[in-house]
């Protein structure tokens, strides 16, 4: 094989950092773009940022807005929250940030000033909120601990108290011992001499204590135990004959109750539909996860990107001034590039100085394109703000982005965890789309919509003779909707709607 050069011209697309920078914070969430900002200060000298708490060259007027000798505001809040004025400025942006030709084309007297998104943003350091003292959380008090503590006050032996201690142990969160008492057995050394009898006896004196049920092995014994008379609770308002009831169906028809199969139990317990429906109503009133109470609960909220108003007669948007950073270039470090730009040890600090300038203005245009789709959504979705999730209509990546003229996948970017505040809570941008269901008309329906219906419909269904799947079927197609009974199956199950047969009552 002879070997030769050859010269070949052509031409290819090539991501810059710039415009990787740009997809990346684009599809970042609020709490990923704090990180990644925070990340950026740590990193480059020459970015600050304006909202700084603990930042003192901030300084506020009266009303919360920052003094204007603080910065210059040459390049301050291009976006007002407004979508007449904010259009403007988002006409020219696209998904992909501005080329490296234009990145030098903003003067560091102009990145000095902030961008902040919305004016009067900041927050009044003054208010008697922000004054108070910080108020602490109150100590969480674990299921294990909260046992031991009443254990502690058991006049035991020291062997009983080793013997609940280990049980205790073997408790899981729900409450619920985990392990039987011959496996327990097992473990234990054998120079205790534990006997079974010994150790059933530390079980029960364990099952006495608060919470009611605690120490269960199984869902019928947990239920049991909260029907004691000495545990209280809903049974001890009841009648003793509804009490014993309770515990023959919680004890050996647990599964029949739970399949709804009354005939049946009515038959073996040989009560009528009067002491059965009483029954049913106590056993409701149990706790079958008696240790999930002293569980943590982490809540997870989710901060919305933008929010939606209505105005005249008119739903607006706006972007959160909360959660848009405001990003501007130290001027000392700034003054020191511009003054030696030709000296060789400064270099490096030049290409930190165009880092933040990229930044900054890929934050301000990653804001610009959440307000330019969410507004377009808005837009599409009018009936849904004013009536709610029946009036929800079809809607597709795709005829977003052809009308905003970008690519489907950044709209995907866009829309995958934002979140928009609206009169029916924050919902994700996501939610917005979804599949169409034909009607007889020809049209489409949201898939949303339908199964808003669904909910309706069974909401208001008769509850001795719930609605089946293909009679909800033949409801919606009287509305001339076409839905097939097993769509109606799925919707009902992503709904969490039971069955038909799991919803009847008597």
């Amino acid at each position: 094989m002879k070997q030769a050069l050859q010269f070949r011209l052509s031409q290819h697309l090539a991501l810059t950092p710039q415009l990787q920078q740009s997809i990346r914070l684009l599809q970042l969430s609020t709490l990923e773009l704090n990180q990644e900002i925070e990340q950026a200060l740590s990193d480059n000298p020459l970015l600050e940022r304006l909202d700084d708490p603990f930042d003192s060259s901030t300084r506020l007027n009266g009303d919360g807005t920052i003094k204007s000798d603080s910065f210059d505001s040459d390049f301050s809040a291009p976006l007002t929250g407004e979508p007449n004025e904010s259009r403007e400025t988002s006409e020219t942006s696209e998904a992909a940030a501005p080329s490296d030709d234009d990145s030098g084309a903003m003067s560091d007297s102009d990145m000095g000033s902030d961008w902040s998104g919305t004016e009067g943003g900041s927050r009044d350091n003054n208010s008697d909120d922000d004054q108070g003292l910080p108020q602490l959380a109150a100590a969480h008090i674990t299921l294990r601990e909260h046992l031991l503590s009443q254990l502690s006050l058991k006049k035991v032996t020291q062997r009983d108290y080793a013997l609940i201690n280990i049980l205790i142990e073997a408790i899981n969160e729900d409450g619920y011992l985990d392990q039987d008492l011959d496996e327990i057995l097992d473990f234990l050394p054998e120079e205790m001499a534990v006997e079974p009898d010994e150790l059933a006896t530390a079980l029960k004196l364990l099952q006495s204590f608060d919470p009611a049920g605690i120490a269960a092995r199984n869902a019928s014994e947990c239920l049991a135990l909260q029907l004691r008379p000495e545990h209280g609770g809903p049974s001890a308002i009841e009648k003793p004959e509804i009490v014993f009831l309770a515990r023959q169906i919680v004890l050996e028809h647990l599964g029949l109750l739970a399949a709804h199969d009354f005939a049946k139990l009515k038959k073996l317990l040989h009560c009528n539909d009067d002491a059965l429906r009483q029954a049913q109503t106590l056993i409701c009133k149990l706790v079958p996860f008696p240790g999930r109470a002293f569980a943590t609960d982490e809540s997870n909220y989710a901060i919305p990107d933008v929010i939606v108003k209505k105005v005249k007669n008119s739903w607006r948007v706006s972007l959160n001034p909360d959660v848009m950073p405001k990003l501007r270039i130290n001027q000392i470090y700034a003054k020191v590039v511009r003054e030696h730009r030709g000296n060789a040890n400064i270099t490096s600090m030049s290409s930190r100085l165009q880092e933040a300038r990229w930044l900054i203005k890929n934050v301000q245009q990653r804001f610009d394109t959440i307000l330019r789709v969410s507004e377009a959504i808005v837009d599409r979705q009018k009936n849904f703000f004013t009536h709610g999730e029946v009036a929800m209509r079809p809607l597709v990546l795709r005829e977003i982005a052809d009308t905003l003229g970008l690519h489907e996948s950044t709209i995907s970017r866009v829309t995958t965890q934002k979140y928009m505040l609206t009169p029916f809570g924050t919902i994700e941008l996501k939610y917005f789309f979804g599949s169409h269901v034909a009607t007889e008309a020809g049209g489409a329906a949201s898939s949303t919509a339908i199964r808003a219906l669904i909910k309706q419909l069974i909401g208001a269904e008769d509850l001795k003779k719930p609605l089946s799947d293909s009679k909800i079927a033949d409801m919606l197609g009287e509305q001339g909707i076409v839905v097939a009974r097993r769509t109606i199956a799925k919707y009902r199950e992503a709904l969490r709607i039971p069955p038909v047969s799991m919803r009847k009552t008597f």
